[in-house]
C-alpha cells in the first residue's frame, strides 16, 4: 500500500465503536425494496460492500413507523414485520462478510409530495406547512404528531439494536423533515421548536434522546446535516462557526455520537477565513468524530451527475491530506461503491486507472 494512503485504512477506535479502517458507505437511496421489504438482492448489494472491506455500511435511509414518512413504495422501511425480517437478513450477511452495519432512520417530511408513498391520502409532514421558503401548501404537524413522530424515530432505534446492528444513523439533513425543523426557512414555529437556532434543533434533540433511551448509552448514534437543501442549494443552517455551534450542542446534549456532515464537495471551506470544510468545523467545536462526505473520489458532485452529467475519477490526494491532519476522522464513500463494491480494495492496491466515470445512464445497472 502506498505509504500516503495509510490515513485512510488507520482502525478507528471510538468507545462505542471500532472499525478497520476510516471509510464509511455513505447512505444512497435505490427504490429497490417493493412494498417497503429489502429482499435478497438488497441482502446481496450490501454484503458485497462488506466483502469489499468498507469499515462501515450506513444503509439507503428507511422509513419510522409514521404514515407521512415514505413518498414511494419501494424505499425500505423499518417498522413492518417483513422489512424487519428482511434488515435482519442484510445484518447476518454483512456480519458474515467481516462488516459492519448501520441503518439510516429517514422521515422525508416535506419532500413527500400529495399522493405519494404507502398511504397516499395521509397529508405531508412539515413543521410550518412550507416546503421551502415562502412555500406553503400544508398544515404544520401539532405537537401530537409530533410526540408520534418522536415515539416512531424511539420504535426503530430499539429495532436497530434488537437487529444486531452496530450503530444508527439519524437522517436530519438534505430538506427532510428533521432538517426542516433545523433550517428557519422552513421553521417559522414560534413555540418551543422554533424561533431560535437552539430552539430549532429541539424537535431532533428530542428525537435522539428518545432514541437514546431506548438503545441505552454503549450504542453509537450517529447524527447526518447538511448546510444545503435540496429545495434551495445555498441555504445555511449557520453562518458562523459560533451559529453552527448553536445548532449542534442540543444535540450533542442529548447524546449524539458522531456527526455526518453532507456537503456536495468535501474540499470547499466551510466559513471565510479557515479552509476547515463542515466535517472539521464539527469536530472542532463538538470535540466529537466527523464524517466528511462529498464527491469523494470523483472531479464533481452529484447532482450534476443526476442531470445528465458524468463525474470523472478524481485522486485522493487532498482527502488524505485532510484526514492525515485530523480534519475529520471518516470518510463516507457514495457513488464510487454504488458503481464498484470493490471500490475501496482498489485504491487500497493502487488500482484507480480501473475507475469508470459515473453517469446518470449507469444507475439503473447498479445493484
Amino acid at each position: 500500500m502506498d505509504k500516503n494512503m495509510e490515513a485512510l485504512f488507520r482502525p478507528f477506535k471510538h468507545a462505542k465503536l471500532e472499525l478497520k479502517n476510516r471509510v464509511l458507505m455513505a447512505p444512497m437511496t435505490r427504490h429497490f425494496s417493493p412494498d417497503g421489504v429489502p429482499g435478497g438482492d438488497v441482502c446481496d448489494y450490501y454484503r458485497r460492500r462488506a466483502e469489499g472491506e468498507v469499515g462501515l455500511i450506513i444503509t439507503e435511509g428507511t422509513t419510522v413507523n409514521h404514515r407521512a414518512a415514505s413518498s414511494d413504495t419501494a424505499i425500505p422501511n423499518f417498522h413492518s414485520d417483513e422489512a424487519l425480517a428482511g434488515w435482519s437478513d442484510v445484518v447476518r450477511a454483512v456480519h458474515a462478510a467481516g462488516g459492519k452495519i448501520a441503518p439510516q432512520l429517514w422521515h422525508v417530511g416535506p419532500i413527500r409530495k400529495p399522493g405519494q408513498g404507502p398511504w397516499p391520502d395521509f397529508p405531508s409532514a412539515t413543521p410550518s406547512g412550507l416546503v421551502k421558503p415562502g412555500k406553503q401548501v400544508l398544515e404544520p404537524l401539532d405537537t401530537a404528531e409530533i410526540d408520534a413522530i418522536i415515539r416512531a424515530f424511539a420504535e426503530a432505534g430499539a429495532n436497530a439494536k434488537r437487529l444486531g446492528f452496530d450503530a444508527l444513523e439519524v437522517h436530519g439533513a438534505h430538506g427532510y423533515l428533521i432538517d426542516a425543523f433545523l433550517w428557519e426557512g422552513t421553521n417559522q414555529r414560534t413555540e418551543k421548536y422554533g424561533g431560535s437556532r437552539r430552539a430549532r434543533s429541539r424537535f431532533p434533540a428530542e428525537i435522539v434522546e428518545a432514541i437514546r433511551a431506548e438503545v441505552g448509552e454503549s450504542f453509537p448514534i450517529i447524527f447526518r446535516f447538511s448546510q444545503w437543501k435540496q429545495q434551495e442549494f445555498s441555504a445555511r443552517l449557520a453562518d458562523t462557526p459560533e451559529q453552527l455551534e448553536e445548532v449542534l450542542t442540543p444535540l450533542v446534549d442529548a447524546g449524539v455520537d458522531i456527526f455526518h456532515c453532507s456537503t456536495r464537495r468535501f474540499w470547499e471551506p466551510e466559513f471565510a477565513g479557515s479552509d476547515l470544510n463542515l466535517a472539521g468545523w464539527t469536530r472542532r467545536l463538538t470535540g466529537l468524530p466527523s464524517i466528511t462526505v462529498g464527491s469523494v473520489g470523483l472531479d464533481e458532485e452529484f447532482v450534476t451527475t443526476y442531470q445528465g452529467g458524468e463525474a470523472r475519477a478524481a485522486d485522493l490526494a487532498e482527502l488524505l491530506r485532510r484526514l492525515d491532519a485530523d480534519e475529520f476522522d471518516l470518510v463516507a464513500v457514495g457513488r464510487g461503491l454504488l458503481a464498484d463494491p470493490d471500490w475501496l480494495r482498489k485504491v487500497k492496491a493502487g488500482r484507480s486507472e480501473e475507475f469508470h466515470t459515473f453517469s446518470k445512464d449507469m444507475l439503473a445497472e447498479l445493484r
